[in-house]
């Protein structure tokens, strides 16, 4: 079989990527693939003016589909970005307002507990933003992740929703 056909699960977002030999994040569990794929995808965000405004979403989408396993770090990762998403997706709350809150929100992590995953991390990965050619395609389909990524968090929503309200007090 040729190996540049093999694909595998990503053990963080359970979405299918090339099968690689590679790096990975610290504490965001991922497969090599998956994390390549976030590389690109930061890349293109970074260098194309364009497509930088769905940036806050990107970020947040893929921190949450990737929590690790329980630590401080992964702790702090999953509940910042959850409060960021409930901010930016439920509030209304613009990039730079919900960057403000986090800086609180950062400092109150210490009080956070692990939240139990989700079984599944919602039907839209990194991959299908990858994939996305146009800025306006990129910025539908980011929004999109971030919404379903969100969703998938439901059975935590009242604890970010407090977490948040702390954090702005």
């Amino acid at each position: 079989m040729d190996k540049s056909a093999e694909v595998s699960r990503c053990v963080g977002c359970g979405g299918l990527f090339p099968a690689i030999d590679g790096p990975r994040h610290r504490y965001m569990e991922s497969s090599p693939g998956c994390w390549q794929a976030y590389g690109e995808v930061l890349a293109r965000e970074y260098s194309d003016e364009a497509f930088r405004s769905a940036h806050h979403f990107t970020v947040d989408a893929y921190a949450v589909q990737h929590p690790g396993s329980p630590s401080p770090q992964s702790i702090r990762s999953v509940g910042v970005h959850l409060i960021s998403l409930h901010l930016l997706l439920e509030r209304g709350v613009s990039s730079d307002d919900a960057a403000r809150v986090l800086q609180v929100a950062l400092k109150a992590s210490k009080h956070y507990v692990w939240l139990t995953p989700p079984v599944s991390m919602g039907p839209i990965t990194v991959a299908d933003v990858r994939i996305a050619p146009e800025p306006s395609e990129h910025k539908k389909i980011v929004r999109e992740w971030a919404e379903a990524s969100w969703a998938a968090w439901r059975a935590h929503h009242d604890t970010i929703r407090r977490w948040t309200h702390e954090s702005r007090t």
